[in-house]
Protein backbone atom coordinates (compact mmCIF):
# COMPACT_ATOMS: atom_id res chain seq x y z
CA UNK A 1 0.00 0.00 0.00
CA UNK A 2 2.70 2.61 0.85
CA UNK A 3 4.41 1.91 -2.49
CA UNK A 4 1.14 2.41 -4.39
CA UNK A 5 0.52 5.69 -2.56
CA UNK A 6 4.07 6.77 -3.36
CA UNK A 7 3.53 5.91 -7.02
CA UNK A 8 0.33 7.95 -7.00
CA UNK A 9 1.99 11.05 -5.55
CA UNK A 10 5.03 10.51 -7.73
CA UNK A 11 3.25 10.17 -11.08
CA UNK A 12 -0.23 11.73 -10.99
CA UNK A 13 0.92 15.29 -10.19
CA UNK A 14 3.60 15.04 -12.89
CA UNK A 15 0.95 13.96 -15.42
CA UNK A 16 -0.99 17.08 -14.42
CA UNK A 17 2.11 19.27 -14.72
CA UNK A 18 2.80 17.74 -18.15
CA UNK A 19 -0.75 18.65 -19.20
CA UNK A 20 -0.08 22.24 -18.10
CA UNK A 21 3.14 22.33 -20.16
CA UNK A 22 1.27 20.92 -23.16
CA UNK A 23 -1.48 23.52 -22.71
CA UNK A 24 1.11 26.32 -22.78
CA UNK A 25 1.94 25.37 -26.37
CA UNK A 26 -0.82 27.60 -27.72
CA UNK A 27 -0.28 28.03 -31.45
CA UNK A 28 1.48 24.97 -32.83
CA UNK A 29 0.95 21.82 -30.79
CA UNK A 30 3.68 19.19 -30.69
CA UNK A 31 2.67 15.59 -31.54
CA UNK A 32 1.30 13.81 -28.48
CA UNK A 33 3.04 10.57 -29.43
CA UNK A 34 6.41 12.32 -29.48
CA UNK A 35 5.70 14.07 -26.18
CA UNK A 36 4.62 10.76 -24.65
CA UNK A 37 7.85 9.12 -25.79
CA UNK A 38 9.82 12.03 -24.34
CA UNK A 39 8.04 11.65 -20.99
CA UNK A 40 8.68 7.88 -21.04
CA UNK A 41 12.38 8.54 -21.71
CA UNK A 42 12.48 10.64 -18.57
CA UNK A 43 10.68 7.97 -16.51
CA UNK A 44 12.82 5.00 -17.56
CA UNK A 45 16.05 5.94 -19.32
CA UNK A 46 16.94 9.22 -17.63
CA UNK A 47 15.79 8.32 -14.12
CA UNK A 48 17.03 4.72 -14.25
CA UNK A 49 20.36 5.64 -15.79
CA UNK A 50 20.90 8.51 -13.34
CA UNK A 51 20.20 6.25 -10.35
CA UNK A 52 22.79 3.71 -11.50
CA UNK A 53 25.47 6.26 -12.44
CA UNK A 54 24.96 8.47 -9.39
CA UNK A 55 25.13 5.46 -7.09
CA UNK A 56 28.29 4.15 -8.77
CA UNK A 57 30.05 7.51 -8.51
CA UNK A 58 28.91 7.93 -4.90
CA UNK A 59 30.42 4.58 -4.00
CA UNK A 60 33.58 5.48 -5.89
CA UNK A 61 33.97 8.78 -4.02
CA UNK A 62 33.43 7.01 -0.70
CA UNK A 63 36.01 4.33 -1.51
CA UNK A 64 38.51 6.97 -2.60
CA UNK A 65 37.98 9.40 0.33
CA UNK A 66 36.59 7.17 3.07
CA UNK A 67 34.12 9.95 3.89
CA UNK A 68 30.35 9.61 3.68
CA UNK A 69 30.08 13.41 3.75
CA UNK A 70 32.37 13.79 0.76
CA UNK A 71 30.41 11.12 -1.12
CA UNK A 72 27.13 12.87 -0.32
CA UNK A 73 28.32 16.34 -1.30
CA UNK A 74 30.18 15.13 -4.37
CA UNK A 75 27.19 13.19 -5.65
CA UNK A 76 24.55 15.81 -4.82
CA UNK A 77 26.38 18.96 -5.90
CA UNK A 78 28.51 17.74 -8.79
CA UNK A 79 27.73 14.28 -10.15
CA UNK A 80 23.92 14.35 -10.03
CA UNK A 81 23.46 17.68 -11.87
CA UNK A 82 25.90 16.67 -14.63
CA UNK A 83 24.50 13.17 -15.10
CA UNK A 84 20.80 13.95 -14.69
CA UNK A 85 20.81 16.96 -17.00
CA UNK A 86 22.78 15.03 -19.59
CA UNK A 87 20.34 12.12 -19.58
CA UNK A 88 17.24 14.33 -19.60
CA UNK A 89 18.80 16.48 -22.29
CA UNK A 90 19.38 13.43 -24.47
CA UNK A 91 15.62 13.24 -25.03
CA UNK A 92 15.68 16.81 -26.36
CA UNK A 93 18.73 15.98 -28.51
CA UNK A 94 16.95 12.97 -30.03
CA UNK A 95 13.97 15.14 -31.02
CA UNK A 96 16.39 17.76 -32.34
CA UNK A 97 18.29 15.34 -34.57
CA UNK A 98 15.61 12.83 -35.59
CA UNK A 99 12.43 14.92 -35.58
CA UNK A 100 13.85 18.34 -36.42
CA UNK A 101 10.78 19.25 -38.49
CA UNK A 102 8.83 19.36 -35.21
CA UNK A 103 11.41 21.66 -33.61
CA UNK A 104 10.18 25.05 -34.79
CA UNK A 105 10.71 27.55 -31.97
CA UNK A 106 12.24 28.38 -28.59
CA UNK A 107 8.97 27.37 -26.95
CA UNK A 108 9.26 23.90 -28.52
CA UNK A 109 12.63 23.46 -26.82
CA UNK A 110 11.11 24.38 -23.46
CA UNK A 111 8.19 22.01 -24.04
CA UNK A 112 10.35 18.98 -24.88
CA UNK A 113 12.84 19.73 -22.09
CA UNK A 114 10.04 20.19 -19.56
CA UNK A 115 8.21 17.00 -20.55
CA UNK A 116 11.38 14.87 -20.33
CA UNK A 117 12.15 16.39 -16.93
CA UNK A 118 8.64 15.71 -15.63
CA UNK A 119 9.00 12.04 -16.56
CA UNK A 120 12.29 11.98 -14.67
CA UNK A 121 10.70 13.74 -11.69
CA UNK A 122 7.84 11.21 -11.56
CA UNK A 123 10.27 8.34 -10.96
CA UNK A 124 12.57 10.31 -8.65
CA UNK A 125 9.65 11.61 -6.58
CA UNK A 126 8.27 8.10 -6.14
CA UNK A 127 11.65 6.91 -4.88
CA UNK A 128 12.09 9.81 -2.45
CA UNK A 129 8.53 9.66 -1.14
CA UNK A 130 8.74 5.93 -0.46
CA UNK A 131 12.38 5.56 0.63
CA UNK A 132 13.06 8.84 2.40
CA UNK A 133 9.48 9.43 3.46
CA UNK A 134 7.68 6.23 4.40
CA UNK A 135 10.62 3.95 5.16
CA UNK A 136 12.28 6.52 7.41
CA UNK A 137 9.27 8.18 9.08
CA UNK A 138 6.14 6.19 8.26
CA UNK A 139 2.96 7.69 6.82
CA UNK A 140 3.71 11.12 8.23
CA UNK A 141 7.03 11.15 6.44
CA UNK A 142 5.41 9.93 3.23
CA UNK A 143 2.86 12.76 3.15
CA UNK A 144 5.47 15.33 4.15
CA UNK A 145 7.81 14.25 1.35
CA UNK A 146 4.90 14.21 -1.10
CA UNK A 147 4.09 17.81 -0.16
CA UNK A 148 7.71 18.92 -0.51
CA UNK A 149 8.40 17.07 -3.77
CA UNK A 150 5.14 18.08 -5.48
CA UNK A 151 4.29 21.51 -4.10
CA UNK A 152 7.54 23.03 -2.81
CA UNK A 153 10.00 21.78 -5.46
CA UNK A 154 7.62 20.31 -8.03
CA UNK A 155 8.85 22.42 -10.95
CA UNK A 156 12.57 22.15 -10.27
CA UNK A 157 13.47 19.58 -12.94
CA UNK A 158 11.45 21.19 -15.79
CA UNK A 159 13.09 24.51 -14.90
CA UNK A 160 16.61 23.09 -15.20
CA UNK A 161 16.09 21.10 -18.39
CA UNK A 162 14.21 23.95 -20.07
CA UNK A 163 17.62 25.61 -20.49
CA UNK A 164 18.88 22.61 -22.46
CA UNK A 165 15.77 22.82 -24.63
CA UNK A 166 16.32 26.53 -25.18
CA UNK A 167 19.91 25.84 -26.23
CA UNK A 168 18.85 23.30 -28.85
CA UNK A 169 16.05 25.60 -30.04
CA UNK A 170 18.47 28.51 -30.51
CA UNK A 171 20.69 26.16 -32.52
CA UNK A 172 17.72 25.01 -34.60
CA UNK A 173 16.55 28.50 -35.47
CA UNK A 174 19.96 30.05 -36.22
CA UNK A 175 22.04 29.85 -39.38
CA UNK A 176 25.37 30.76 -37.78
CA UNK A 177 27.46 27.56 -37.58
CA UNK A 178 29.25 28.62 -34.40
CA UNK A 179 25.99 29.42 -32.62
CA UNK A 180 24.48 26.15 -33.83
CA UNK A 181 27.34 24.28 -32.15
CA UNK A 182 27.70 26.35 -28.98
CA UNK A 183 24.05 27.03 -28.08
CA UNK A 184 23.19 23.46 -26.93
CA UNK A 185 26.37 23.37 -24.82
CA UNK A 186 25.51 26.71 -23.21
CA UNK A 187 21.97 25.53 -22.55
CA UNK A 188 23.21 22.31 -20.98
CA UNK A 189 25.72 24.28 -18.91
CA UNK A 190 22.93 26.53 -17.61
CA UNK A 191 20.84 23.46 -16.73
CA UNK A 192 23.73 21.89 -14.79
CA UNK A 193 24.56 25.17 -13.04
CA UNK A 194 21.00 25.88 -11.85
CA UNK A 195 20.60 22.26 -10.77
CA UNK A 196 23.87 22.27 -8.84
CA UNK A 197 23.02 25.61 -7.24
CA UNK A 198 19.68 24.24 -6.02
CA UNK A 199 21.31 21.11 -4.60
CA UNK A 200 24.01 23.12 -2.80
CA UNK A 201 22.61 26.51 -1.78
CA UNK A 202 20.18 25.46 0.95
CA UNK A 203 22.68 23.03 2.46
CA UNK A 204 25.31 25.75 2.80
CA UNK A 205 22.96 27.79 4.99
CA UNK A 206 21.54 24.77 6.76
CA UNK A 207 18.36 24.03 8.72
CA UNK A 208 14.96 25.57 8.08
CA UNK A 209 16.60 28.86 7.10
CA UNK A 210 18.44 27.13 4.27
CA UNK A 211 15.30 25.33 3.16
CA UNK A 212 13.31 28.59 3.16
CA UNK A 213 16.03 30.53 1.34
CA UNK A 214 16.39 27.79 -1.25
CA UNK A 215 12.63 27.70 -1.80
CA UNK A 216 12.47 31.47 -2.34
CA UNK A 217 15.30 31.35 -4.88
CA UNK A 218 13.65 28.38 -6.64
CA UNK A 219 10.30 30.10 -6.94
CA UNK A 220 11.93 33.30 -8.16
CA UNK A 221 13.62 31.30 -10.93
CA UNK A 222 10.41 29.50 -11.88
CA UNK A 223 8.53 32.80 -12.03
CA UNK A 224 11.20 34.21 -14.34
CA UNK A 225 10.91 31.14 -16.60
CA UNK A 226 7.11 31.38 -16.65
CA UNK A 227 7.38 35.03 -17.71
CA UNK A 228 9.80 33.99 -20.45
CA UNK A 229 7.33 31.30 -21.60
CA UNK A 230 4.52 33.87 -21.85
CA UNK A 231 6.84 36.12 -23.84
CA UNK A 232 7.54 33.22 -26.21
CA UNK A 233 3.81 32.54 -26.54
CA UNK A 234 3.29 36.15 -27.57
CA UNK A 235 6.19 35.80 -30.02
CA UNK A 236 4.50 32.77 -31.57
CA UNK A 237 1.26 34.77 -31.83
CA UNK A 238 3.17 37.41 -33.79
CA UNK A 239 4.46 34.69 -36.13
CA UNK A 240 0.90 33.56 -36.77
CA UNK A 241 -0.21 37.17 -37.20
CA UNK A 242 2.48 37.96 -39.75
CA UNK A 243 2.51 34.67 -41.68
CA UNK A 244 -1.25 34.17 -41.96
CA UNK A 245 -2.01 37.68 -43.16
CA UNK A 246 -0.97 36.87 -46.77
CA UNK A 247 -3.26 33.81 -46.64
CA UNK A 248 -6.21 36.12 -45.92
CA UNK A 249 -5.25 38.36 -48.83
CA UNK A 250 -4.97 35.33 -51.12
CA UNK A 251 -8.43 34.15 -50.01
CA UNK A 252 -7.22 30.87 -48.47
CA UNK A 253 -8.74 31.75 -45.10
CA UNK A 254 -11.30 34.38 -44.12
CA UNK A 255 -10.73 37.45 -41.97
CA UNK A 256 -12.87 35.89 -39.22
CA UNK A 257 -10.83 32.69 -39.31
CA UNK A 258 -7.65 34.78 -39.21
CA UNK A 259 -8.81 36.66 -36.11
CA UNK A 260 -9.80 33.45 -34.40
CA UNK A 261 -6.43 31.86 -35.23
CA UNK A 262 -4.75 34.71 -33.34
CA UNK A 263 -6.58 33.93 -30.11
CA UNK A 264 -4.52 31.92 -27.57
CA UNK A 265 -7.71 30.08 -26.60
CA UNK A 266 -8.66 28.82 -30.05
CA UNK A 267 -6.58 25.62 -29.96
CA UNK A 268 -8.43 24.66 -26.76
CA UNK A 269 -11.94 25.70 -27.77
CA UNK A 270 -11.91 24.76 -31.48
CA UNK A 271 -12.40 21.11 -30.61
CA UNK A 272 -15.87 21.90 -29.28
CA UNK A 273 -16.88 22.83 -32.83
CA UNK A 274 -15.80 19.50 -34.28
CA UNK A 275 -12.73 17.73 -35.61
CA UNK A 276 -12.57 19.84 -38.78
CA UNK A 277 -12.35 23.08 -36.78
CA UNK A 278 -9.71 21.67 -34.43
CA UNK A 279 -7.60 20.43 -37.34
CA UNK A 280 -8.05 23.69 -39.26
CA UNK A 281 -6.63 25.89 -36.51
CA UNK A 282 -3.84 23.44 -35.79
CA UNK A 283 -2.92 23.68 -39.48
CA UNK A 284 -2.97 27.49 -39.26
CA UNK A 285 -0.29 27.30 -36.58
CA UNK A 286 1.74 24.72 -38.47
CA UNK A 287 1.61 26.73 -41.71
CA UNK A 288 2.67 29.92 -39.92
CA UNK A 289 5.66 28.29 -38.26
CA UNK A 290 6.67 26.42 -41.39
CA UNK A 291 6.63 29.66 -43.40
CA UNK A 292 8.69 31.34 -40.69
CA UNK A 293 11.10 28.41 -40.80
CA UNK A 294 11.30 28.68 -44.59
CA UNK A 295 12.15 32.37 -44.34
CA UNK A 296 14.95 31.68 -41.87
CA UNK A 297 16.27 28.29 -42.95
CA UNK A 298 15.31 28.09 -46.60
CA UNK A 299 14.00 24.92 -48.22
CA UNK A 300 15.69 22.52 -45.80
CA UNK A 301 13.84 19.23 -45.53
CA UNK A 302 11.39 20.25 -48.26
CA UNK A 303 9.82 23.20 -46.43
CA UNK A 304 8.30 24.61 -49.64
CA UNK A 305 6.51 21.34 -50.40
CA UNK A 306 5.27 21.04 -46.82
CA UNK A 307 3.89 24.59 -47.01
CA UNK A 308 1.93 23.77 -50.15
CA UNK A 309 0.53 20.58 -48.59
CA UNK A 310 -0.61 22.55 -45.56
CA UNK A 311 -2.26 25.14 -47.79
CA UNK A 312 -4.03 22.41 -49.75
CA UNK A 313 -5.44 20.84 -46.58
CA UNK A 314 -6.50 24.25 -45.27
CA UNK A 315 -8.31 24.94 -48.55
CA UNK A 316 -10.36 21.77 -48.09
CA UNK A 317 -11.21 22.49 -44.45
CA UNK A 318 -11.81 26.26 -44.67
CA UNK A 319 -15.41 26.04 -46.03
CA UNK A 320 -16.31 23.72 -43.12
CA UNK A 321 -15.07 26.13 -40.43
CA UNK A 322 -17.03 29.21 -39.37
Amino acid sequence: MPLLVSLFFGFVPMFFFAAVVYWLDRYEKEPRVLLGATFFWGVVIAAGGAFIINTAFGIGIYVFTGSEGAAEIGTTSIIAPIVEEFLKGLAVAIVFFLFYKEFDSILDGIIYGGIAALGFAATENTLYIFRNGYQESGWGGLFMLAFIRVIIVGWQHPFYTAFTGIGFAVSRTNKNVLIKFIAPLVGYGAAVTTHAFHNTFGGLIGGLEGFAAGTIVDWFGWTFMLGFVFWMINNERNIVKNQLRPEVISGLISQAQYQKALSPWTVTTAGFSGRASSRFYQLCGELSHKKEQYNKQGDEGGNAMIIEKLRAELAVLAPQVR
